[in-house]
């Protein structure tokens, strides 16, 4: 784990914003919401929390992409770390490309597991963790979640699994941005708010703002919140976060622009970029 440098984690977080929205717009498609929600979880967690080696996968800590469809910031990550060419994100979810719609491990090898059907992710980290602690191994391994994948009954079973086993390496991260394909997820199925849900699970939960790298940074660095139990961060974000017109609306969940919209959205990047200071 790094000291915390605010500036470098927000600078991180724009720079993978940007490679998102420029892949899109060069592609013209891709899943926008949610891979712009997640971009400060993964900045944090890639630019300042795990111990991770692109080239070790054994020991290494882990993160699984619960929403695969959101894997356009885990390819904008992993290009500003520089373990990937960024020009090659113009191949993005074109035939033989090493970056489809979800992540695929077996075409990049710096990411953990394949992703995509939702509800597995956390069963996969309970299976990371429970392998750690069988080994004696000191990863820890972290589960991106989506709000709108806690209606999956498997999920429930893993966070059930997960404080059975004592799974105190596992900390999952809640991408609460209120918003699924179908609608708001308070109205779609959210029939109790998550912390108290996986509280009584026997989880220890904490809720921050997650489009804060402050916020988010102190409660990873925090983990495990208590011995003896997995972490849970719900992370309240926001839908398409850093491009304003497409902010909090269920219809950029997956975004088809016309370059006119494509031209707006990176011209408001480069614009924080001019004022920050920032080479994108």
């Amino acid at each position: 784990m790094k000291a915390f440098d605010r500036e470098a984690l927000e600078h991180l977080a724009f720079n993978i914003r940007r490679d998102i929205v420029a892949t899109i717009a060069t592609n013209g498609e891709g899943h926008v919401g949610g891979a712009l929600s997640a971009t400060d979880i993964v900045a944090v967690l890639y630019g300042a929390i795990m111990n991770y080696d692109p080239q070790d996968p054994l020991h290494r800590d882990k993160l699984i992409l619960s929403a695969g469809h959101k894997c356009l910031t885990l390819y904008g990550a992993m290009a500003e770390l520089g373990v990937i060419d960024k020009a090659e994100l113009k191949t993005y979810n074109q035939l033989g490309t090493r970056f489809p719609g979800h992540p695929d491990a077996t075409k990049l090898p710096c990411f953990d597991f394949s992703t995509g059907s939702l509800g597995h992710g956390l069963p996969l980290g309970c299976g990371y963790a429970m392998a750690a602690k069988l080994q004696g191994d000191s990863y820890r391994t972290y589960v991106i979640m989506g709000d709108g994948e806690q209606g999956e009954g498997s999920l429930w079973e893993a966070a059930a699994f997960a404080a059975h086993k004592k799974l105190d390496n596992l900390v999952a991260i809640l991408d609460e941005n209120s918003l699924q394909i179908n609608g708001r997820t308070c109205d779609v199925c959210k029939p109790t708010d998550f912390e108290g849900r996986y509280a009584s699970f026997g989880w220890a939960v904490r809720s921050v703002d997650g489009n804060d790298v402050g916020a988010l940074y102190d409660a990873l660095a925090a983990v495990p919140f208590e011995t003896g139990k997995p972490s849970l961060i719900v992370a309240k974000t926001t839908k398409s976060k850093g491009v304003s017109f497409l902010e909090d609306q269920a219809k950029y969940h997956h975004w088809n622009p016309n370059k006119e919209d494509a031209d707006r959205a990176l011209a408001e990047l480069d614009a924080v970029a001019a004022e920050r200071g920032w080479q994108a």
